[in-house]
């Protein structure tokens, strides 16, 4: 969270689980990054966020008894200079305060060395000791192992292997898919237009939720059939074919609502329509579609690319249109894909 937004944190005990309830302004750049965290979840009764009650989220929103403010000076001015890096490398913001609070930890560990007596064996017994003993997740050790690479071999220049910082193994998770039967059973379910429009629109375009919410008039290339998604991931503009049935359910929409800033507004003209309340709108489709799996916005970008692959379409033209920037990425669908599996005779249906 940036110290520019105004939140609080605090330990409770919700439903026979403990957990860490998150109190901010509403603000859908925080919502974003709370709801990436993972186990997050929105609780009516409590009116708020809460996150599970984990060693790393306690360190995340400053619950630990003991913390990283402790620091001495020279080495909080090692962490501003770090921040400064990383933002004249064009990190984004989000980026430069994980890596930067990461640091702060690792500094922690080590507070009674100066930062030019850390040594090889330091970074392994850190890796050992505190992340892996506290378990933290794959993802949190990741991003405290990119943070600590950068910070001792670019910004100090240290002379360190810091390559003995051990990694974790890569989760093979398979991306959750749709059939598409399932698909249009979810999209059909929808009367309101704007609804309708705007998650037809994930799916035939493979967009994010937030690709989505960022998109103008103006990126609607009708004439071309193209869809422009400027800055999305990674900072990168991409293009997305547009059919002709969602050309015309998006010329519908238009005569419709007349959006002027953002194409999809919410009730305040010229704001983009609300991220939890674009989450609300699917969850009321499945409840009326009869779908009971725990379907998320995502989950229609990912049958997209399914559903692509198992036309025929080649891998690389998926890859340019969902804006991996590599290969190995849009791979996993082949995993997911059952053009092919369904074809597959069992040995058992011989016997």
């Amino acid at each position: 969270m940036e110290k520019k937004y105004k939140w609080s944190s605090k330990l409770t005990k919700h439903k026979g689980e403990k957990r860490i309830i998150v109190e901010f302004e509403k603000n859908d750049e925080l919502i974003k990054r709370i709801k990436a965290i993972e186990g997050s979840k929105w609780s009516r009764s409590l009116r708020s966020w809460h996150v599970p009650d984990t060693s790393e989220n306690r360190i995340r929103f400053k619950l630990e008894t003991k913390t990283q403010q402790e620091l001495n000076d020279v080495k909080l001015e090692k962490v501003e200079l770090f921040k400064q890096w990383l933002k004249s490398k064009r990190y984004s913001e989000n980026t430069t305060k994980t890596y930067s609070e990461a640091i702060k930890v690792f500094l922690y560990y080590f507070k009674e060395k100066a930062i030019e007596e850390i040594k090889n064996q330091d970074i392994v017994d850190f890796n050992n000791d505190y992340i892996l003993k506290n378990h933290f997740s794959n993802s949190y050790q990741n991003q405290v192992v990119n943070a600590i690479k950068l910070f001792l071999k670019v910004t100090l220049g240290l002379g360190l292997d810091v390559e003995l910082i051990h990694r974790p193994k890569r989760e093979k998770k398979l991306p959750n898919v749709l059939s598409k039967q399932e698909v249009k059973a979810i999209l059909n379910s929808l009367t309101n237009i704007k609804h309708r429009t705007m998650l037809s629109l994930i799916y035939s375009c493979g967009l994010r939720s937030g690709e989505l919410l960022k998109l103008k008039p103006e990126h609607v290339d009708s004439n071309r059939n193209l869809l422009i998604i400027k800055q999305s991931k990674g900072k990168k503009d991409r293009i997305a074919p547009l059919s002709h049935k969602t050309i015309e359910i998006l010329r519908e929409y238009y005569k419709s609502f007349k959006p002027k800033k953002f194409l999809f507004e919410g009730q305040q003209e010229g704001h983009a329509y609300d991220s939890r309340s674009l989450q609300q709108v699917l969850k009321q489709a499945l409840s009326k579609a009869g779908i009971s799996k725990p379907v998320t916005l995502h989950w229609l970008r990912h049958s997209y690319a399914t559903h692509l692959l198992e036309n025929g379409t080649d891998l690389r033209y998926i890859q340019e249109i969902l804006g991996h920037s590599s290969s190995r990425t849009t791979e996993i669908y082949t995993h997911v894909s059952t053009q092919s599996i369904q074809h597959i005779i069992s040995p058992f249906d011989l016997l």
